[in-house]
């Protein structure tokens, strides 16, 4: 499967709604659903059934319970080809999309679903949770960072350990700086996060432009990093 210009792996559906100062102060739509993007052979077949000259699109792998996407009646399974009327390439342009969009908007998507062919659904947008901003923050520059699940077998608590990289995005600005999975992260913007709670104040504080500078920590060596760009440059 080819990576084109959004992420192969699934995404949360959210994008930026900044304001001055940094992601916190700003608001991030929201519309509940898990994508990804369409493989070679996904898109001839799309192009050959619709008479689409090259198949495109973002294709809903999962509808999250109580989200505008819910209420709207977006199914998984169903493609999205268009946000109004604009063409929607691939992940990346969903979110793009969704961006322009103030929160609490009503928008219309177009969507092909099987067996139904093109239709239109209209969808109000949300705002978007803290926690998944925060994972959305990272994942604009390239990384995952998920907190351990609890385990039953120890009474239901988390592992106790420290934020730690769980996977890089190939050629995101993460992995052109250097960092790997299983670095620890020690501090971003110069705040340290030792705990997942203080990684998401971090990450939600981050500015909408600039650069990000990290501290990690790998085979017990301090590394300092610095992530180009910022959230709104890519």
């Amino acid at each position: 499967m080819r990576c084109r210009a959004g992420f192969l792996v699934l995404a949360m559906v959210g994008a930026l709604a900044l304001a001055e100062g940094g992601a916190a102060t700003g608001r991030w739509g929201w519309l509940g659903v898990r994508v990804r993007d369409l493989s070679e052979q996904e898109m001839a077949e799309i192009s050959s059934r619709h008479g689409i000259r090259e198949g495109f699109g973002a294709m809903i792998v999962d509808v999250l319970r109580e989200t505008p996407a819910e209420s709207s009646g977006l199914r998984s399974g169903d493609l999205l080809v268009a946000f109004r009327d604009l063409p929607v390439v691939d992940t990346r342009t969903l979110l793009r999309l969704i961006a322009s969009a103030p929160v609490g908007e009503t928008v219309s998507l177009t969507v092909l679903r099987l067996d139904e062919g093109r239709r239109r659904v209209t969808v109000r947008l949300g705002a978007m949770p803290e926690p998944v901003v925060a994972d959305r923050v990272a994942a604009e520059f390239g990384l995952f960072v998920r907190e351990p699940e609890p385990q039953p077998e120890i009474g239901g608590t988390r592992p106790s350990v420290v934020p730690t990289v769980s996977g890089v995005l190939p050629g995101s600005r993460a992995a052109r700086a250097g960092v790997k999975a299983g670095d620890v992260l020690v501090e971003i913007d110069g705040r340290p996060v030792v705990t997942y709670e203080a990684l998401r104040a971090a990450l939600l504080s981050v500015p909408a432009e600039g650069p990000l500078p990290l501290v990690l920590r790998r085979d017990g060596e301090r590394l300092s990093v610095t992530l180009e760009g910022g959230i709104l440059n890519r």
